[in-house]
This record gives structure tokens, sequence and C-alpha cells, in this order.
């Protein structure tokens, strides 16, 4: 029993030992030229850094022709970053002969963005068609138009620069404006290229983490007369102002002519009271009275004949 515990006891070293002190790795960094000592990888294992992460990033980065320190990738990796991503840019960049120091691919990488992307992005532009984008020009008919935009990424204004979206908005808000401003529909439809011209002369890419290499119109229709619908509306509401405007009328002059008429029947009713006041006053006598009545009669079958004879035909009246 006592040979066999100390059999499993060497064997549980020696396991320890192969773990805190990673051999292959050591021997494969040696061999390549991209030393790092024994102690080094201890220390790794330590601070709780997977030294394969670390050696296999130095490797390839001495392969490469590069010289980053072990110091840097750790800490790079302490702090959350990418090392194999982020050496994978710096080669990348190196090879196509764009500046890219450590720390600035650390700081890119560490800032959110994929650096490897952005470092392949700025030798093979992107190109980022817009949504359909619609406009009206100053005779009223809508154009909808569709751009390519072509950029690749600005490597020094990626940390802090504005992204895909940016570019987007500007774009769309360029082909708005000069789209708006031309005097007729025809003149976008036969010189599309004013569009990216005007466009690409703001300088739409400041401020942002990419550099616009060309703007190119991929397709402009023909939309709805805007112009044209606008004075249909306003017709329709001037017609309603005004018919509102002459209902008021209307209805000002039926209470107007019941207020006259409430008028009228208020004057007779006092006719009577008069009469009264004049039989009490003698200034009118019965026969004065009788005469006028006699009037009155005399001058109503007048009228009543009168307007029989108008709706009578013509052969009875001969």
């Amino acid at each position: 029993m006592g040979s066999l515990g100390l059999l499993l006891l060497v064997v549980g070293t020696l396991a320890v030992v192969l773990y805190l002190v990673p051999i292959p790795l050591w021997i494969a960094a040696w061999a390549s030229g991209a030393y790092v000592g024994l102690f080094t990888l201890i220390a790794m294992r330590l601070r709780r850094v997977p030294p394969a992460v670390i050696v296999t990033a130095r490797i390839s980065a001495v392969k490469a022709g590069l010289d980053i320190s072990i110091n840097d990738l750790e800490a790079h990796f302490l702090a959350g970053g990418n090392v194999v991503r982020v050496v994978n840019a710096m080669i990348s960049a190196d090879k196509a002969n764009i500046p890219l120091p450590f720390k600035r691919a650390a700081a890119i990488d560490l800032a959110g963005r994929n650096v490897l992307e952005a470092v392949q992005m700025s030798v093979l532009p992107k190109v980022i068609e817009t949504p359909r984008i619609a406009a009206v020009a100053k005779d009223g008919i809508q154009l909808i138009a569709i751009s390519r935009v072509t950029v690749r990424t600005n490597i020094d204004r990626l940390v802090g620069g504005a992204g895909e979206e940016t570019i987007m908005a500007r774009v769309g808000e360029g082909m708005v404006s000069t789209i708006g401003s031309a005097d007729s529909h025809k003149h976008v439809l036969e010189n599309p290229d004013h569009i990216s011209k005007h466009i690409l002369s703001k300088g739409l890419d400041a401020g942002t983490a990419y550099e616009i290499l060309s703007i190119d119109i991929a397709d402009v229709d023909v939309g709805e007369n805007i112009g044209a619908k606008l004075q249909i509306d306003q017709a329709n509401a001037d017609k309603q102002i005004a018919q509102a405007k002459a209902e008021e009328r209307r209805a000002m002059a039926v209470a107007l002519e019941q207020e006259m008429r409430a008028r009228v029947v208020e004057a007779e009713a006092e006719v009577p009271r008069a009469l009264a006041e004049a039989f009490r006053q003698g200034n009118l006598g019965i026969m004065d009275y009788y005469r006028m009545r006699n009037l009155q009669a005399d001058t109503t079958m007048r009228e009543e004949i009168a307007s029989g004879a108008d709706e009578l035909p013509d052969s009875t009246r001969k």
C-alpha cells in the first residue's frame, strides 16, 4: 500500500507540474523563434490566462514579422479582448501596407468593433445599398430612387466614428435634397449622376468610421403626382369652407326673414289698438271705419280676381 500511495503521489505531482508547465507550448515557441520562458507560462496559468492562446498568437505575429510582446497580448486578453483576432488583423494590415499599431488595434477591438473585418473592408471596399427613398421635385412629381454606396474603413476614425447607419441617413438626406431642388423630375431622370455628384460634394463621411468612395444611382422610378394631389386636397378644402360660409349666410338670411315676419305680426297686432284709440279720441268715425273696411274688401276681391285670371289658360281669357 505504501508503494502504491507513493506512485499515486508521484503521478499526481507530475500531472500538476505538466499542467502548470506546458512543455509542448514552450518547445513550439522555442522552435518557432518566438521564445517564451517557462516561468512566464507558469505565471499565465496562475493568472488564469490560457497559454495556448497567447503563445499561438505570439508565434503567428513573429512568423509574420511583427514584434508584439507577451505582456501586451496578456494585458489585452485580461481586458476582455480577442487576442487572436487582433493579431490576425495586424498581419492582414501589414500585408496590405496599412499602418496599424498594436495599441490602436487593441483599442478598436475593446471598443466592440471587429478589427479584422475593418481591415478586410479597408482592403476590399464594401457596397451598401440604400432602401427605396422617395422625394418630390419642384414640379410635384414623386421620384423613388435606390443608390449603392461604396465605402471602405477609415482605421484612424474607427474608434469613436459613426457607423453605417449614419452613412445611410446622410446619403438618404442628400438624395431627398437633390431631387427636391430639381426644377423638373425629367432633369433627374435625364441626369441621375447629378445626384451622386451633389452628395459626394457635401463630404458626408465626415466624423464617420468610413470613407465614401462612390455613390451610384441604381434605379429611379416615377411615383405619384404629389403636386396634383395637394392641389385637389386644397380645392376640396376650399370648397368645404365656401359651403360652410354659404350655409352661414343662408342661416342668417332665414333668421332675418323670421325676425322681419315677427315684426310684421307685431305691427299688425298694433292696428286694432290704434283703431280703438282713434274711436275713443274721436279721430275716427263709424262711417269712416266702414268705408275703410269696404275699401279693404274691394282690394282683396280685385287681388283674387287678378290672381285667378293669371292662372286661366290663354284660350279662356279670350
